[in-house]
């Protein structure tokens, strides 16, 4: 009797509860990971949708824009972060200064330099304005995929692949394909929801992060636009992905990130990986069956992922606007970018590549912001192009963006140790890429 009711529940899951797991699943799938062409553009539903929302605002957009920088510098004021440590009260300057900037450009006040094509437009018109939408949009579809068993699915299914490479769970995989089509942003919405969740571990998390959170293939293409390399396009793209996979899986390995914490987030126990018996999908399955029967509702889902969106967005635009505007100051009118180009010199002289100096300055410049690299060197040789266009990707930490968007996390890792891992990634790259860019051209 025990055993016919023990099925009976278990059918009772699989009938009543599964269609959330399929229905969900590839809707959330759909919105991520395939690209669909509507108005001549081809890209994901999420960045359609994304789109389409700025378009329906129109002109109001800089205003919705400047509404979310004010918040994101009022908020932490309200909350005296400052107070908490000097990170934080530096970064509480930065924001309020972010919102001093967003205001003036808006108003259309300030000085002249704010208007220049790759300021202020650059930095609001190309970042502020699509991420003040794009994440929460994202956060709205990221329902759809975490929640209802497609990560615990895809979990077990990547472990014998992910863990020993990269010394993360096979759900991080998600993580790592929702970067190269959606958007860095929507990759850290991710890994700061299952890290928060108690399934990554603090190591973990810091690996996601600095490793798989890189810009989306569609910024790749603007990359290769940029750097006249489109009729390379294919060889681009997946030697990028491989570098940048290679990269994260040798500095996993390497200090600051292998002796990081192994503690999980809010001293929670942690979730322990599946240890699998027999097939390996039935375990997957069996996973799966047991999150979506557990799950939230759909609605629920949706508010507690729309509101960790605005926060996440509210927190990194005034500090992306400020930290981008200083660092291509920096770029431009000091030297400090070539003093910090001869770091690199001894990898690029290692290697009978042109324009060694400006390879260089460019792979040093990547930190700032990762689109710098490739206006650099616009008139290289083609094998500089080549370098310069995979490594400003490979690098993955930029200031101007992606490390606003980390701070703005749980994760916590502090700004010393991301510069030490974009120094490990650059000069990895550089090794790999360099050679293979000789061969080719």
């Amino acid at each position: 009797m025990k055993t016919k009711r023990a099925i009976q529940s278990s059918q009772k899951v699989q009938g009543k509860q599964m269609w959330r797991f399929w229905l969900y699943s590839t809707i959330g799938i759909i919105c991520f990971f395939i690209p669909v062409r509507l108005n001549h553009n081809e890209t994901i539903l999420v960045d359609h949708v994304h789109l389409g929302f700025r378009s329906l605002i129109g002109d109001g957009m800089p205003y919705l824009a400047l509404l979310m920088i004010l918040l994101g510098a009022i908020l932490p004021l309200k909350r005296q972060d400052y107070r908490k440590s000097i990170t934080d009260a530096i970064l509480v300057l930065f924001k309020v200064l972010g919102a001093i900037m967003g205001v003036m450009y808006v108003l259309k006040i300030g000085p002249a330099i704010l208007f220049r094509d790759n300021y202020g437009p650059f930095l609001f018109d190309k970042l502020m304005m699509p991420l003040s939408v794009l994440i929460p949009i994202g956060a709205v579809a990221l329902s759809l995929l975490v929640g209802y068993g497609l990560l615990e699915f895809i979990g077990v299914l990547m472990q014998p692949i992910m863990r020993p490479i990269f010394k993360t769970p096979g759900k991080s995989a998600i993580d790592a394909v929702a970067s190269f089509v959606g958007s860095y942003s929507l990759g850290l919405l991710i890994t700061n929801r299952v890290y928060k969740d108690g399934m990554y571990n603090k190591k973990e998390a810091v690996i996601i992060a600095t490793g798989f959170s890189t810009v989306s293939a569609t910024f790749m293409v603007i990359v290769a636009r940029t750097l006249d390399l489109m009729d390379y396009w294919n060889l681009y793209f997946w030697l990028c992905l491989i570098i940048t996979f290679i990269v994260t899986a040798i500095s996993a390995h390497l200090p600051p990130i292998s002796t990081e914490s192994v503690e999980y987030y809010g001293g929670q126990q942690g979730e322990q990986e599946v240890k699998v018996v027999g097939s390996r999908v039935a375990a997957a399955w069996q996973e799966a069956k047991k999150q979506s029967h557990q799950a939230m509702p759909l609605i629920q889902n949706i508010w507690v992922n729309i509101k960790e969106g605005l926060e996440m967005t509210v927190a990194i635009l005034p500090s992306i606007l400020s930290i981008g505007f200083i660092g291509l100051l920096l770029a431009d009118y000091t030297p400090i970018i070539d003093w910090l180009s001869y770091i690199f010199y001894p990898v690029v002289y290692l290697f009978p590549i042109a324009d060694q100096a400006l390879l260089a300055k460019a792979s040093a410049i990547s930190i700032v912001e990762m689109f710098l690299p490739s206006l650099l060197v616009t008139k290289a040789a083609i094998e500089v192009r080549f370098v310069v266009a995979i490594t400003s990707v490979s690098a993955i930490i930029f200031f101007s963006a992606l490390v606003p968007c980390i701070l703005a996390t749980e994760i916590k890792i502090p700004v010393w140790k991301l510069v030490a891992i974009w120094f490990i990634r650059v000069v990895l790259t550089l090794l790999i890429v360099i050679p293979i860019s000789l061969f080719i051209f």
